[in-house]
């Protein structure tokens, strides 16, 4: 018995560190972690019954353990499906869950069989692991890094064959009731990989979990909190990499630089609320009107950069003006009332060795000359088009 002995304890305690993890992540919010930590705690109550095995009675070694043992599994199942944005499915889960526990109390006080007990466990094991590895290939996030999510359906896979391996060696050596085989050097270390399946795919959904407060971290230091829009850094550096690639392919580029028109004026007259609200409205607009590639940036205030990638200078002044046109239509709402804006704008086309701080400034130039010549209008800077300012109907 000394192998299982030393098994229940190393298991149990991995699974109570990983669950000293998980409780440090709760408040997180993030999906799923709740669920984690259940898993690893029903894995400590079977670990505790299957200890007791010969001194407790066998509805709670044999029976309960084998429950709690499929309620762990079914609980990391609904903690990778809430963390992927999938329906947990409880209700299947615990169907199945009852069934399971049905079947171990016909195979062991209708006819107790060992290797049918086992072969029934393994298989609600396996089921369990090839639906959180399908789960994490199927629904994986697109825009994170596929490592952490391979690794742990990997470890899904191999923990499902395991369980596999062990339901068919019970089934072929057939034990009879009260010899669980412990001294059989295969189902020894298939029943040390059963063992460590928690606790290993806790570290895997932690892994996950670290990906997720990374991009967080990442998207709060890449946009601006209030608005959305890309920070002024990151903006930056978009510009940079697009004006390589426009260099690189011998394609246009355009910058729009946006100053919302008396803006101060909205402030005072729908107070900070109004004017917070017709900032994040504008940008919402902005993106639902602009083109896949287009990328808009907050520069500070009420001013706004637009990349424009393979538009040139009269196409990038017509998807400005254009953009002036349904800033003009639209109405913001809130319990500050009613709030009507327009927008100017400035445009300029990359040429020759300019750098993104050169290509602002002649936006910017542009922006001024609009501003000045009576705001809601776009104009391009002079050097880049021959079309005529674009400004508001009369």
């Amino acid at each position: 018995m000394f192998p299982l002995t030393l098994i229940i304890v190393a298991t149990a305690l991995l699974c109570l560190a990983m669950m000293m993890v998980l409780g440090s992540l709760l408040r997180t919010g993030i999906p799923g972690v709740r669920e984690w930590f259940g898993a690893n705690l029903a894995m400590i109550a079977t670990l505790l019954l299957v200890a007791g095995r010969g001194q407790i009675p066998d509805s709670l070694s044999i029976v309960l353990s084998n429950t709690m043992l499929a309620l762990s599994g079914a609980s990391y199942y609904a903690g990778c499906a809430r963390f992927l944005a999938r329906p947990p499915r409880w209700r299947w889960l615990l169907g199945a869950t009852l069934l399971l526990t049905l079947a171990i109390i016909n195979w062991r006080y209708v006819v107790d069989s060992v290797a049918i007990r086992v072969l029934v466990s393994t298989t609600f094991s396996a089921v369990i692991c090839l639906g959180i590895a399908t789960l994490l290939i199927r629904y994986r996030p697109r825009n994170r890094s596929r490592y952490n999510y391979w690794f742990a359906a990997l470890l899904a896979l191999i923990f499902a064959a395991s369980q596999i391996a062990r339901g068919v060696c019970f089934l072929v050596l057939d034990p009879q009731p009260g010899d669980l085989l412990f001294g059989n050097i295969w189902n020894t270390a298939l029943l040390t990989v059963g063992g460590v399946v928690m606790p290993v795919m806790t570290m895997s959904a932690v892994m996950m979990i670290h990906d997720v407060m990374l991009g967080e971290v990442e998207h709060a230091a890449n946009h601006d909190h209030m608005t959305g829009a890309l920070s002024r850094k990151r903006l930056e550096t978009v510009a940079a990499e697009q004006i390589r690639n426009a260099r690189l392919h011998g394609r246009p580029l355009s910058l729009l630089l946006i100053d919302l028109d008396h803006f101060k004026r909205i402030n005072d007259t729908y107070g900070h609320a109004g004017g917070d609200a017709v900032l994040q409205e504008f940008v919402r607009m902005a993106r639902s009107f602009l083109r896949g590639g287009d990328v808009v940036g907050r520069l500070g205030g009420e001013e706004f950069g637009v990349l424009l990638p393979n538009a040139d200078a009269d196409a990038a002044l017509h998807i400005a003006d254009r953009l002036r046109e349904q800033a003009g239509a639209q109405v913001v709402r809130g319990e500050f009332g009613e709030c009507r804006y327009s927008i100017s704008g400035g445009v300029a086309t990359l040429g020759g060795e300019d750098s993104f701080e050169q290509l602002a400034v002649r936006a910017d130039r542009a922006l001024y000359a609009a501003k000045h010549g009576g705001r809601n209008r776009v104009l391009a800077d002079a050097g880049d088009t021959a079309l005529p300012a674009l400004a508001a109907s009369s």
